[in-house]
C-alpha cells in the first residue's frame, strides 16, 4: 500500500532456481546446505504459492492498477542450425527436466505452474517419490494472472537433434569465449530463449538480467576500459532484436548491473557493473561501456 501510488511494476520472486536450488540443493549459495529432493521440492512448492499470495496482496493493496510479474532464471537452449529438427531439439531441451538429484536448475518446473496452471508431466513422473501434496487449490493460487514474464538470461547451450531423434548438446570447442568468471559467451541464447518462452507462455517478456563479469581495472589514464563488455552487449542485444523480429513480445531489457556490487556467493570477486566501484573509497567511475550504453539507449539501438 505504501508503494502503490509510486510504483507501477512489481516482481514477486527473483531466481527461485537460486534461492531454493543453489542455496539448498547444490549448496553453492548461502547457507550452503544440501537437502534432499523431497525437502527442496516442498520448499519450491511453497515458494510458488508465496508468489501467488504476493500477486493477490499487491493487487489488493496497491490502490490502482499495477503490472505484476515473475523473474526466474535458467540456462537457455539454442539450435545448432536453422533446420526445423535442430530448432525443435532446442525447444524440447529448454523445457526438459533433470534428474531428481539436480532437479532445481530448469525452466518448466518453475514456470509452467505460474503461467499454465500445472506442473509439467515429465517432472511429475521423475519426481513422484519426492513431491509434497499438491492440490488444485494450490495450483489456482500459484497461477494467479500476471502481466509480464521476466527472465534472467546469461548464457545457453547449443542443441542439435541426434540421429536417435533425441536432443543432444553440441560440445563447446577448446578456447570457447568466456567471461571473467568462466561463463560461456553465447549471444544466440538471447534470441532463441525469449522466442521459445514466448511461444510457450504467451506473455510479454522482460529480460530482467543480462550481463557479464569483466576483468575491470582503473587504467593509468584514470579510466576503466572494458571493450569485452561492449562487444558482449552488442552481440547479445543484436540477438534480442532478432527475437523481436521473430515475433516475440519483448517489452524491455535490464542490464546486470548498473554498478559493481556484492555478488552473493561470489562477494566482490566479480565485477558486473557499467560503473566501476572502488570498494575502499566508494568512488564511482563510468566504464567505457557505460558511455556506450548511454549512447545506445539514446539511439534506441540504432548504434548496435
Amino acid at each position: 500500500g505504501r508503494l502503490g501510488d509510486r510504483v507501477g511494476h512489481f516482481i514477486t520472486l527473483n531466481e527461485p532456481q537460486c534461492f531454493v536450488g543453489e542455496a539448498f540443493s547444490t549448496g553453492n549459495h548461502i547457507p550452503r546446505l544440501r537437502l534432499s529432493p523431497r525437502e527442496t521440492l516442498t520448499m519450491a512448492h511453497h515458494a510458488l504459492m508465496a508468489h501467488g499470495r504476493a500477486v493477490q496482496r499487491v493487487r489488493a493493496s496497491a490502490g490502482r492498477p499495477v503490472e505484476l510479474g515473475y523473474a526466474p532464471t535458467g540456462t537457455m537452449c539454442y539450435p545448432a542450425s536453422e533446420s526445423q529438427a535442430d530448432i525443435e531439439a532446442a525447444r524440447q531441451q529448454l523445457f526438459s527436466l533433470p534428474e531428481p538429484e539436480q532437479w532445481a536448475w530448469n525452466v518448466a518446473w518453475w514456470s509452467d505452474p505460474v503461467l499454465l496452471g500445472r506442473y509439467p508431466e515429465e517432472g511429475l513422473r521423475k519426481y513422484e517419490a519426492y513431491l509434497p501434496r499438491i492440490t488444485q487449490e494450490d495450483l489456482v493460487l500459484i497461477s494467479q494472472p500476471i502481466d509480464f514474464y521476466g527472465q534472467n538470461i546469461y548464457n545457453g547451450k547449443c542443441i542439435a537433434m541426434g540421429e536417435d531423434g533425441l536432443p543432444r548438446e553440441v560440445p563447446r570447442q577448446p578456447g570457447f569465449p568466456a567471461t571473467a568468471n568462466g561463463w560461456p559467451v553465447t549471444p544466440e541464447c538471447l534470441r532463441w530463449g525469449p522466442r521459445f518462452l514466448y511461444e510457450r507462455y504467451g506473455l510479454p517478456i522482460y529480460i530482467t538480467e543480462n550481463g557479464l563479469a569483466g576483468q575491470d581495472v582503473v587504467s593509468l589514464d584514470g579510466a576503466v576500459h572494458d571493450p569485452a563488455r561492449i562487444d558482449f552487449l552488442r552481440r547479445y542485444l543484436r540477438e534480442l532484436r532478432r527475437a523481436v523480429e521473430d515475433g516475440a513480445d519483448i517489452r524491455g531489457y535490464f542490464h546486470w548491473s548498473l554498478m559493481d556490487n556484492f555478488e552473493w556467493c561470489r562477494g566482490y570477486a566479480d565485477r558486473f557493473g557499467l560503473l566501476y566501484v572502488d570498494y575502499a573509497t566508494q568512488q564511482r567511475i563510468w566504464k567505457d561501456s557505460a558511455h556506450w550504453y548511454r549512447d545506445m539507449i539514446a539511439s534506441n539501438g540504432e548504434t548496435l
